[in-house]
């Protein structure tokens, strides 16, 4: 991101996103790269919307015996405070966080995903 200091334009970094990582399917990881790339966007944005969407809801179905097989591991990032919810919403629901990221994508809004260029936004 950049900021205007000073008059001048500094490039600086977005302190409110953490990176973490996860395992979720990897068959979802490959669309959603398609998906990305489809539409101008990073995964970490699209589950982020997802995230938000979800949270929105604040309600989940989800079957445990329907997880995913092929799981891996998955690196990104994400607004802090998001994140923060997101677990407690994992807790409160008695579900691991990856169960809740997989079912998350389901509820991706792609109208209102940021695009790729968001991080070079000016503030």
């Amino acid at each position: 991101m950049w900021k205007i200091i000073d008059g001048k334009l500094v490039q600086s970094i977005d302190e409110s996103r953490k990176e973490y990582k996860t395992r979720i399917s990897k068959e979802m990881i490959e669309n959603l790269k398609e998906t990305a790339k489809a539409k101008n966007t990073h995964i970490g944005y699209l589950l982020e919307n997802g995230f938000e969407n979800i949270l929105k809801e604040d309600f989940i179905s989800f079957d445990k015996n329907s997880r995913p097989k092929d799981r891996v591991e998955f690196r990104t990032t994400c607004d802090e405070r998001i994140l923060s919810e997101l677990r407690d919403f994992a807790k409160r629901n008695k579900l691991n966080l990856n169960d809740v990221i997989e079912e998350s994508i389901k509820h991706i809004n792609l109208a209102t995903v940021k695009n790729a260029k968001w991080r070079y936004r000016k503030e």
